[in-house]
């Protein structure tokens, strides 16, 4: 194990704890990324080709990033291949090559502190739990089911229960009677506190309600979390839209809709914040539907997002579109500096989700397959 990145990974577990100074984050990721030069092979590599070393940068938004791709061509890990206990894959069609994040014990314990910490500064306290995808049992390399089954035992009631489940091709499907009996039982207890799911889950969802007509009114105060995307899983529609359907045959207030932006490569996500300063974008709304606000995401504190001009490689002002830049502390053991193939227009230091880029390959926990 090495000495140096443990430590980091423990002091870094301890600001998290007790409440992550914001003044912290710029001296903190010029040291991890010293750390990571000196100790991950690959990344070294990837910096040297760019003529970069931590001699040279003097500033966290000149750390060179590394493209999502790179994790499906290269072992991008500070970790030994025997230290290597963990991994979660990226998502994606059938014949593409999955990405690959390492982790062992350490490297998921900062990848643990830094979700629950996040998650409860969004959600609180909670209570019972449903999940519209497969455990981690069920789905051992998704990052997305192993954050569904942390954010059960920290938070959780007993009743707590995951209604996905994965097909022999790996594909996650829905059952839809315990999906029901968990819905009606949230009615008679009024206990459940939190649905979770991706966009392609709840399409495969509401669809069935419509066909059945089961129409719910959950209870006041229960939430729904939805993230990942749809494609080559279920019909696509705007979020607005898919939101709209929530609130139809499930009851939930658009207030109570959160969303969630997440990958295998990150230890951190970025949840929705509603905002009046702006409004969503002609494209991210239907037509029929009058403009209603934005919801932008934000990461943590240990956390930050650039939105970045593919063109120059340099941040956008604000509310120009760009390509989704994410320096994320929490991945010690990994590369903390990586560039996604997701569009967002900036909306100061957040930013508004707009969706993959063109040319880039589908992937999202919605393609998930094991």
């Amino acid at each position: 194990m090495n000495i140096e990145l443990s430590r980091f990974a423990s002091r870094l577990r301890e600001l998290i704890h007790s409440g992550f100074p914001i003044g912290y984050f710029e001296a903190l990721a010029l040291e991890l990324f010293t750390l990571q030069f000196e100790h991950n092979g690959a990344y070294r590599r990837i910096c040297k080709a760019r003529g970069l070393s931590p001699e040279k940068v003097g500033l966290w938004t000149q750390i060179p990033a590394v493209p999502t791709a790179a994790f499906k061509e290269l072992n991008l890990s500070g970790l030994a291949p025997q230290e290597r206990t963990a991994v979660f894959h990226s998502s994606g069609t059938t014949g593409q090559t999955p990405s690959r994040h390492y982790h062992n014990a350490e490297s998921l314990a900062v990848y643990e502190m830094s979700l629950w910490k996040w998650f409860a500064h969004h959600f609180g306290t909670t209570g019972g739990l449903v999940f519209l995808t497969p455990d981690a049992k069920a789905a051992p390399r998704s990052s997305l089911a192993y954050m569904f089954e942390t954010v059960r035992q920290k938070f959780g009631a007993p009743d707590s229960i995951f209604v996905g489940k994965t097909e022999a091709d790996g594909v996650w499907t829905l059952d839809f009677e315990a999906a029901l009996a968990a819905l009606h039982s949230s009615l008679v207890t009024r206990h459940s506190s939190l649905l979770c799911g991706t966009a392609f889950s709840f399409v495969h969802l509401l669809d069935y309600l419509a066909e059945n007509n089961f129409q719910f009114q959950l209870p006041a105060g229960l939430r729904v979390m939805e993230t990942g995307g749809y494609k080559n899983r279920s019909r696509s529609m705007p979020k607005s839209e898919l939101h709209a359907l929530i609130t139809k045959w499930l009851g939930v207030p658009h207030e109570n809709i959160i969303c969630e932006y997440g990958m295998s490569e990150l230890s951190s996500q970025a949840y929705a914040v509603t905002s009046e300063k702006w409004q969503v974008t002609r494209d991210a709304a239907p037509s029929c539907h009058p403009l209603p606000v934005t919801r932008h995401f934000q990461f943590p504190p240990w956390a930050r997002a650039q939105i970045i001009s593919p063109e120059t490689g340099r941040a956008v002002s604000d509310g120009k579109t760009g390509l989704i830049r994410v320096f994320d502390l929490a991945n010690v053991f990994s590369v903390a500096a990586i560039q996604t193939e997701d569009l967002a227009i900036r909306r100061g230091n957040g930013f508004e989700l707009i969706g993959r880029a063109e040319l880039a390959e589908p992937r999202g926990c919605s393609l998930m397959s094991v």
